[in-house]
């Protein structure tokens, strides 16, 4: 019996309400227990056996939940490539919705809902990692993990990372869903078995062990959040050496809560200084005078202009008296913002384009800055990440795995304004911190800056457009959790597992015939 079209678009507002409800999951407001019900919404949405008809629906959900979360795009640069963004975003959505649509059809997946559970999710979490990878190296940013800093859904980070803390919260979903449909039909062993399942989930995450007890020491840290003269633009560097005198007064400015020797290091954020100290002497005559006045190295966020052209964003540690003695530079600059793929074609539909006047070029070494440590008599390797490199698997587990004992995200987040770009960069911070079982801070030239305890707990953390500063007592760790040790395999069998669900399904929908049916699975 065909749909009537009324019951087809209703199908649209429900995925539009669970893209909505999906996106107040993510700061702000962040209330993560909402993620599950917008799952269980676009589950209940794609109950039509038509992949046209789902990619639609999926289209439909993804708008509605990364449009509103990233309207910072729109704050930076324009309304052309956050809209061009948020459909990218959407379209990976609408393919998840279509690859449900042909894996379902497979007689297994059609009969069972356990098989429709996994299957459900494998492709959820096979759909995240496409867009985290591509084009352009990906965008990882509104995957489901990163909307459960707040929930005890967090610790799955620990045992798996992102991927499989985003399939515990599409599980979670299509769980409750499954509660839903069986309640409707009155079938009272259904619902109880999934409303089970479901708590069943939820209270294994309080068995993970989050351990915060420092092995190798503590590391005595200062943080500096300097502010810039012009919040909210793409180039909030208006006048030189405005920012770099900032952060010059807010070390100083760190002398009013320690004394002279007593920070191990001082962290300055991503771009901390307008000019690189590396070759402007006034500029290292002023960061090695205020390293002196608090006698402790400093990492220093700055920006490097090679002579063959480009940039680097860079981050060096500075030591007082010698200068630079390691850098680690951006291994991943985001596309259209700090380098401008097809310009000419690009150009076409936003002139932004040609404020990045000088594209950044990647760094090739991973993220470890090793600091001298006198008090120590050691080594401390601290792991560093600058700015949206904090939403790349790899890139923070390659700086934990190559010996990072503490987590460092530098960021510069003055081009988006009063948004929630912050916010929602500061959970992925405290998800990571889980994740590797590493304490982090989170410094930003304008806020919001963090001191992030190995449990992911926030102990200290700033305002926005502030000049502000942080100390804070470290514990240093250097053993590996489940999810460090596993690196992307979780990841890749997921990918491995969706293509077979999908290959499975469409060589099962040979095998029936399209009457025989109903129209929803089981």
């Amino acid at each position: 019996m065909p749909v009537p079209p009324s019951a087809r678009w209703l199908t649209l507002v429900l995925a539009a309400s669970g893209g909505w409800i999906t996106r107040l999951a993510f700061p702000d407001p962040g209330i993560s227990l909402l993620a599950p019900l917008g799952m269980a919404l676009l589950y209940l949405a794609l109950r039509r056996d038509s992949a046209r008809w789902n990619a639609l629906v999926g289209l439909v959900w993804g708008l509605a939940c990364i449009g509103p979360m990233i309207t910072w795009a729109d704050d930076a640069v324009g309304p052309v490539p956050w809209l061009a963004l948020t459909v990218l975003e959407a379209s990976y959505v609408a393919l998840f919705g279509a690859a449900w649509a042909w894996a379902r059809r497979g007689h297994a997946v059609w009969r069972s809902g356990a098989w429709q559970l996994l299957a459900f999710v494998l492709l959820w979490v096979a759909a995240e990692e496409l867009r985290s990878a591509w084009p352009f190296g990906g965008f990882p940013w509104g995957r489901l993990a990163f909307s459960q800093a707040d929930s005890p859904l967090a610790s799955y980070m620990w045992l798996g990372g992102t991927p499989l803390l985003s399939a515990v919260v599409a599980a979670l979903g299509v769980l409750l869903a499954r509660a839903a449909l069986a309640a409707s039909q009155v079938v009272l062993g259904r619902t109880l078995g999934a409303l089970g399942a479901a708590c069943g989930l939820v209270l294994a995450s309080l068995l993970v062990p989050l351990d915060t007890v420092a092995q190798n020491g503590t590391l005595r840290v200062g943080a500096v959040q300097g502010n810039v003269p012009e919040p909210g633009q793409l180039d909030a560097f208006g006048e030189r050496r405005q920012v770099l005198d900032n952060h010059v007064a807010g070390t100083r400015a760190l002398l009013d809560q320690v004394d002279p020797g007593e920070l191990d290091v001082v962290l300055w954020p991503e771009n901390g200084t307008d000019i690189d100290p590396q070759v402007d002497e006034e500029a290292a005559g002023l960061i090695d005078g205020v390293a002196q006045e608090v006698a402790a190295p400093m990492l220093v966020g700055t920006v490097q202009y090679p002579e063959s052209g480009g940039r680097y964003n860079t981050a060096v540690l500075w030591v007082p008296g010698e200068g630079p003695v390691a850098t680690y530079s951006k291994q991943r600059p985001a596309p259209f913002a700090e380098y401008i793929p097809m310009r000419s074609l690009v150009r076409h539909f936003s002139d932004a384009v040609d404020l990045v006047t000088r594209d950044m070029l990647p760094g090739t070494e991973p993220g470890v800055i090793p600091l001298d440590s006198p008090r120590l008599g050691r080594t401390v390797v601290l792991g560093d990440v600058i700015c949206f490199e904090v939403a790349y698997d790899a890139i923070v587990r390659e700086a934990v795995t190559a010996g990072g004992e503490v987590l460092v995200v530098q960021t510069n987040n003055a081009s988006f304004g009063w948004s929630d770009e912050s916010t929602q960069q500061l959970a992925m911070s405290r998800l990571r911190a889980i994740e590797h079982g590493r304490a982090t801070v989170q410094i930003s030239t304008v806020g919001v800056s963090a001191v992030i305890e190995p449990n992911g707990v926030v102990v200290e953390r700033t305002g926005l457009f502030t000049a502000d500063q942080m100390v804070a007592t470290l514990p240093l760790r250097d053993t590996l959790t489940p999810a460090t040790r596993a690196g992307d395999r979780p990841a890749q069998v997921a990918n491995v597992l969706a293509v077979w669900a999908v290959l499975a399904g469409m060589v099962g929908a040979a095998r029936l015939r399209r009457d025989e049916r109903p129209e929803g699975p089981a």
